[in-house]
């Protein structure tokens, strides 16, 4: 694992492009001003992580949220001691930030399935953020808080299809 502060332009100018450029086009940056990112990816960090690493360990204090410059990666949940595939993300996505909503442990395991570059943002630069610009952290908490509950939706339309098939299942071999 590799780490070099974003605003360190040298060898990672692109990512810093690449922040500028899509940051504000995903849901959780949406209206937020370039200052205001500029803001944030100066306390960030760019990690680079090898396929098959843990990003993110599920049970873990919270410390940070990411996106995800390069690279894909896994989203696992542990049960009866073995990982399962919830999902899988890609360029752009965030993850890591439900823990900084809820101040509770990590709810999954995030693991790169491919060499990955990611933006790390410190929680603390949030309470800074706070103190720059309420306006603009109001605007963020609002992000996050529709991009969990969009997330919640996903969650509950996957249950209740399940629900329906189990039922369909039960009722076909009741009837």
């Amino acid at each position: 694992m590799n780490m070099t502060n974003v605003s360190d332009t040298a060898p990672h100018a692109d990512l810093m492009d690449f922040a500028f450029e899509h940051l504000q086009q995903m849901p959780v940056f949406g209206g937020i001003n370039e200052s205001v990112l500029k803001f944030l990816l100066d306390k960030a960090t760019v990690v680079e992580f090898n396929k098959g690493d843990h990003i993110i360990c599920e049970g873990d204090k919270a410390s940070s949220m990411f996106v995800l410059a390069q690279g894909a990666v896994a989203v696992l949940r542990n049960w009866e001691g073995r990982e399962h595939a919830l999902s899988e993300l890609g360029q752009g996505d965030c993850f890591g930030e439900m823990s900084i909503m809820d101040l509770m442990p990590r709810s999954a395991s995030i693991v790169a399935i491919t060499a990955c570059k990611v933006i790390e943002i410190p929680n603390t630069c949030f309470a800074e953020l706070y103190d720059h610009d309420r306006e603009q952290f109001t605007m963020f908490q609002m992000n996050m808080g529709r991009e969990v509950s969009r997330r919640l939706r996903e969650s509950e339309e996957i249950l209740f299809q399940y629900m329906m098939d189990n039922m369909s299942v039960k009722d076909s071999a009741t009837g």
